[in-house]
């Protein structure tokens, strides 16, 4: 029954990833277009200031694939296959909370699965490290970007998993509403503490040198010798666009994973039989 649950769970994460895909093209794209844009045009203007220094300026390799194909057939097969692989997550988280929550039914504890992970996966972690479309950041710090998103992650679920146990043991005493409230206090109580900690990404070392001082990953005017500002910096409403953009397109997901699976778990328990606690236990081990 596990395996059919996790099945059901990449078949329901790819139909979560084509709808997010679809969301991303009709809304981020046009903004990834523009970052793209940008980008050109200000590699252009500082390959001119660099000319006129007497600079040799460096020569990019061609690309590998267009831009059409990057951002049609590039951005739908990224976005189903991160599907299929939230899918699969999900599923097991699933499998491994069922018969673990008490009377709660296959549709409600999806549900919550889903919130749980959009809100520990994805929207805590994107409130301090927010998404950027492609010319906002440097390329050299690409790695302590990835380490440091990730490290939210981690801090995130470890922070969710601790306010669950935090509740239940709560719960006796001040009841099932106060002993919610109490553990959502402590999860983002200590998630600010650590946001807090945490370095911006506008204060890694290249992002301010390249900032003229400014502690911002977004890119600044670009001027030249005199100061003068020959191109623009980044366009704030795009940025918003974009990441906007990314918070619905992770929605969407997670939404579609969490409505889709419950009815699809529900048949397969109706064909099984539902399993009780000790059952589930015992598969899983």
């Amino acid at each position: 029954m596990v395996r059919a649950l996790v099945l059901r769970g990449a078949a329901v994460g790819a139909l979560g990833g084509l709808l997010a895909y679809l969301f991303a093209w009709v809304f981020a794209e046009p903004a990834i277009q523009s970052s793209i844009d940008y980008e050109a045009g200000r590699s252009e203007a500082e390959a001119a200031i660099a000319a006129a220094a007497g600079e040799v300026p460096s020569v990019e390799g061609p690309e590998l694939f267009s831009r059409a194909v990057q951002g049609n057939v590039g951005l739908g097969v990224g976005m189903v296959g991160f599907g299929v692989a939230v899918g699969l997550l999900f599923a097991v988280a699933f499998c491994m909370a069922y018969g673990r929550t008490g009377s709660l039914r296959p549709r409600p504890l999806a549900l919550l699965i889903a919130l749980g992970g959009f809100l520990t996966l994805f929207l805590v972690p994107f409130v301090k490290y927010p998404a950027n479309p492609p010319a906002v950041g440097d390329h050299d710090t690409i790695r302590d970007r990835a380490a440091l998103w990730l490290l939210m992650v981690v801090v995130a679920v470890v922070c969710a998993i601790a306010a669950a146990w935090l509740g239940q043991r709560l719960q006796a005493r001040y009841g099932t509403s106060n002993a919610t409230l109490l553990a959502c206090a402590a999860f983002v109580i200590v998630i600010g503490a650590v946001m807090a900690v945490l370095p911006a990404l506008g204060e890694l070392s290249m992002h301010a040198a390249h900032g003229g001082g400014a502690v911002t990953e977004t890119p600044q005017p670009l001027r030249d010798a005199a100061g003068v500002i020959v191109y623009p910096g980044f366009d704030a409403d795009v940025l918003w666009q974009f990441r906007v953009a990314s918070i619905g397109a992770q929605a969407i997901l997670w939404a579609a994973i969490g409505l889709t699976f419950a009815p699809l778990a529900e048949r397969v328990f109706r064909r099984y039989g539902a399993p009780t606690q000790q059952e589930v236990t015992a598969e899983r081990v």
